[in-house]
């Protein structure tokens, strides 16, 4: 998932917040933290993956997107609290296993901003070639790590003007995408070809879908808006899939009339395709339009990601989860959490070795286990009877959460086998933690504010 708000304070958790926002507030955050221009900065990579059917591979991750919404929007009914996957896993199993599925969900947090930073950095390589990439990266990671310990924070306005700006520029691809086909007679506009290839094996449409994945995470962010929302049993519930749904418009659109305009996943440099098309349907105008939208968008979402990691780890280190003399520190001068933003900054540098791919790969595997687990605690609900649960049905409370875990699942296996084992790494690294810090799993974990 993508970085959803910081975590309340302690303190904050003891008052009530004032409840203010509608439907049209909390989808509108939602969509700015999914980032829709995402869909074309990960295009070259899911084409390549997928063997050219990229548009299928968006809906098929939508399926199970749409599926763990529905999941998440019954949980968010049921513990009308600012929650997460780890939140309804200890409620839903134990507190054991909450602190796994917490563990993974950092996976999304922790490195997030490294990728953000990594898809930034190839499309300005692609844009000023003579300037190696890892330039790039290292001046995202300083200048976003030095705002953030200053303290600088993006306001809710300025989301929203870039959440236009970015659907502005999606829509002026769509067009030009259009455009271009019927000017050079390249074929229909209404074919099944993005959807549908006969030599191309399911298999690798489904690897394409565990990365399109990537586009989708922050449907769920707006859980944690839940004590600043009127009505949320309602308004939440209905946020979620409403973000799901649009934004799996958007990028199965943008997908599809990609592939019209560039039939085939040949690109000069795969983690900047969408660089390439926008030049070749657009002319150098557009390109120019096209990279500024792009980079202030990653820009924007690169400092938002890091700000939530450096407090996601402060409380943490505060909770005495991970050591507090290092990770529950605040700078004296500008009261940011310092040490935990310059160690997401040092973090960031490993996308020096990394690819859009691979590091894409590596979060979605905590994303998987966390919506699996989302859809589980619906099953378990149910069958638990408890208060409200009922009211969930047979199918809302059985059928529709294991499909959707079942294709987590599967989209989790469909991933590419180096990001399987760093994230199986990952997980152990957790289970050892969990085992050190509750003496062998004999008393319970301290609570994490994931």
């Amino acid at each position: 998932m993508k970085p959803s708000s910081p975590p309340a304070a302690a303190g904050a958790r003891e008052h009530h917040l004032k409840r203010t926002l509608g439907l049209p507030s909390v989808l509108l955050f939602g969509l700015a933290y999914m980032a829709p221009l995402i869909v074309y900065g990960t295009y070259g990579v899911l084409a390549g993956a997928s063997q050219d059917t990229a548009a299928l591979a968006y809906l098929i991750a939508l399926v199970a997107i749409v599926f763990t919404a529905l999941s998440y929007g019954k949980l968010a009914r049921l513990f009308p609290v600012a929650g997460s996957a780890y939140t309804y896993t200890r409620k839903s199993f134990n507190a054991h296993l909450g602190f796994m599925i917490g563990w993974a969900t950092l996976l999304d947090y922790f490195f997030l901003p490294m990728v953000i930073w990594l898809i930034g950095a190839a499309y300005l390589g692609a844009a000023f070639p003579s300037v190696p990439a890892w330039v790039w990266i290292v001046a995202f990671i300083v200048l976003t790590s030095g705002l953030n310990v200053l303290g600088i924070q993006l306001a809710a306005r300025f989301n929203i003007v870039l959440m236009v700006v970015q659907l502005a520029i999606v829509a002026m691809f769509v067009v030009l995408c259009c455009h271009y086909v019927s000017a050079a007679n390249a074929g229909s506009l209404l074919t099944v070809q993005p959807f549908f290839q006969p030599h191309v094996p399911l298999s690798a449409t489904m690897a394409g879908a565990a990365i399109a994945a990537y586009s989708y995470l922050g449907f769920d962010a707006v859980s944690t808006l839940t004590e600043e929302t009127i009505e949320p049993e309602k308004t939440i519930p209905r946020a979620i899939v409403l973000i799901a749904l649009v934004g799996g418009a958007i990028f199965v659109i943008a997908a599809y009339t990609l592939q019209l305009a560039h039939p085939g996943a040949v690109f000069k440099d795969p983690d900047s395709a969408a660089f390439e098309i926008a030049r070749k349907v657009g002319g150098d105008i557009f390109v120019t339009i096209f990279l500024a939208g792009l980079i202030l968008a990653q820009f924007a979402s690169g400092i938002s990601a890091q700000a939530s990691v450096g407090r996601l780890l402060y409380a943490m280190g505060r909770d005495e989860v991970l050591p507090k003399s290092i990770f529950g520190y605040i700078h004296p001068r500008f009261r940011t959490p310092a040490i935990n933003i310059l160690i997401a900054g040092i973090v960031g540098l490993i996308a020096l070795k990394l690819d859009v791919a691979t590091s894409t790969s590596f979060i979605n595997f905590g994303a998987f286990l966390a919506f699996t687990s989302v859809n589980l605690c619906v099953i378990r609900q149910y069958f638990s009877g408890a208060a409200g649960s009922r009211g969930f049905g047979f199918m809302g409370g059985v059928v529709f959460p294991l499909i959707g875990a079942v294709t987590d699942i599967w989209l989790l296996c469909s991933l590419e086998k180096t990001a399987i084992v760093l994230g199986v790494i990952w997980f152990v690294l957790g289970l050892a933690y969990l085992g050190w810090i509750t003496r062998c799993f004999r008393r319970a974990p301290p609570e994490m504010a994931v």
